[in-house]
């Protein structure tokens, strides 16, 4: 009898350990002083995603011991560890601290010791000369990478002009004769591609791969497995949780399918 109450025991225990395991929905709302619709919960270790509602109230499967993000723009980011106290009727409460940008110290005149060493640096100095001086055209963008700017030179101009006579832009219509314009434009597009996919596995690696089975080659392989399809750049350039992560998860199951049948 006391061996059979023993084995009872351990499978109550047992059992208990795998109703926790389970996921199970967590009922939450986010408190600040501010607008509290739209903040991102992302469950890291079980990798799910919600949004909250206009009340700040959101619901998200979640287990005791998961890790949960909580982002928005104009809140600090909040890390929480799941508890069992969670799951009971009253929820979850977040309190959200909102960012406050911190401004430099600003002194109003000149500060003038009679230091030459320290007074040098609040002599009143005119501005620098700068192309919108002299009224020349310059550029104040992103920098170009190198296909880029290669890119723009082998397109640049218009194609021609009528006016006394007729001119044509014999470069430009050279390049795109021989395709390299055409070859450029397929660089540059595959390095946006693999920028993005880079900031996509920086970000969302650690999280989907952490319990895989793979090699660190076989993790990088993953994402330029990804990048292959062709959702990936739309899906990628939007970069919402609620659509990258059920993309990446799709693609990693058959990734392993893959992996599996060369195995076989």
């Amino acid at each position: 009898m006391t061996k059979k109450i023993s084995i009872l025991i351990l499978l109550i225990v047992f059992g208990s350990g795998a109703v926790n395991a389970q996921l199970r929905t967590l009922r939450g709302v986010v408190i600040a002083n501010g607008d509290v619709e739209g903040v991102h919960i992302l469950n890291k270790t079980s990798v799910k995603y919600t949004v909250t509602d206009i009340d700040g109230s959101f619901d998200i499967l979640a287990k005791p011991n998961d890790t949960l993000t909580i982002s928005a723009l104009k809140y600090q980011t909040k890390e929480i560890i799941v508890v069992q106290e969670f799951f009971k009727p009253k929820g979850l409460k977040i309190y959200l601290t909102e960012k406050v940008n911190e401004l430099e110290e600003v002194v109003v005149g000149k500060l003038l010791t009679g230091d030459i060493g320290s007074d040098v640096g609040n002599v009143e100095l005119k501005d620098e000369v700068n192309f919108y001086d002299l009224g020349i055209p310059g550029y104040t963008g992103k920098p170009k990478t190198i296909p880029e700017r290669k890119l723009a030179d082998a397109d640049a101009g218009s194609w021609g002009y009528v006016g006394l006579g007729f001119g044509v832009n014999f470069h430009k219509l050279l390049n795109r004769i021989s395709g390299r314009t055409k070859k450029l434009k397929a660089i540059v597009a595959l390095d946006e591609k693999d920028k993005c996919m880079k900031r996509m596995r920086d970000f969302y690696s650690e999280t989907l791969l952490e319990n895989e089975e793979l090699t660190e080659a076989q993790k990088a392989d993953y994402f330029y497995f990804c990048m292959d399809d062709l959702k990936f750049s739309d899906i990628c350039t939007r970069n919402d949780p609620s659509e990258v992560i059920p993309f990446l998860n799709e693609k990693l199951k058959t990734y392993k399918q893959n992996l599996n049948s060369k195995d076989d």
